[in-house]
């Protein structure tokens, strides 16, 4: 796609970018997250309109998510196919700029975003921190119907309370469970989990 179409597509295409360290854990696994709760909300069509993918600002370009990650999406029954079609790829700052909302495992990976690519400054936060501020984001203030308007606001509005809502750095980790027994990989997932469910709940148009 050139410039001229992609910024013809703006307003029709949502683009979300995770970012983690090596791409084949946390971000991943909050990408595959992602799409399901979308596909479950909008159905399959709909959903596409709002892209979602992710990147490592150190990956481990190429290779498949890690197996123990992978496990652990099993209860949704995300583990097979699509996992298994996962391969890592390397931040870019193209990716940054492309995107319309960046979210980072932690704060430092909001930090390596940003120093890549200061244009993303606007757009760019860490998950946990993206998902308190969608919490207090009035659904009301968000458009009613389509998904993909509604995300971009949502965008909007959490940049606006930027500094307004008390978080503890505590509970903005995503603690990386690369090289950890099998119950730090269980609590990636389901910090990741909670935080991309209050996320597209916010994008989901009210029923």
């Amino acid at each position: 796609m050139d410039a001229a179409d992609d910024g013809g597509n703006r307003q029709e295409i949502f683009r979300l970018l995770f970012v983690c360290t090596g791409n084949i854990c946390r971000s991943p696994a909050a990408e595959i997250m992602t799409r399901h709760l979308l596909i479950g909300g909008l159905g399959g069509n709909l959903a596409r309109r709002i892209d979602v993918s992710s990147a490592g600002v150190s990956a481990v370009v190429g290779e498949m998510m890690h197996p123990d990650t992978r496990d652990e999406l099993r209860p949704w029954g995300l583990d097979g196919l699509i996992a298994g079609e996962f391969r890592a790829r390397q931040l870019r700052s193209s990716m940054v700029r492309r995107a319309d909302l960046v979210l980072g495992a932690n704060v430092r990976h909001r930090s390596a975003v940003v120093e890549r690519e200061p244009a993303g400054l606007r757009t760019t936060f860490a998950l946990r921190e993206f998902a308190a501020l969608a919490d207090a984001v009035d659904g009301d203030m968000l458009p009613p119907e389509d998904p993909v308007k509604r995300a971009f606001e949502l965008v909007e509005q959490a940049r606006m309370k930027r500094g307004l809502v008390a978080t503890d750095p505590a509970d903005l980790a995503i603690p990386d469970p690369m090289g950890q027994p099998n119950e730090a990989h269980h609590r990636a997932v389901m910090l990741i989990t909670d935080a991309v469910h209050r996320i597209v709940t916010k994008i989901l148009p009210p029923r």
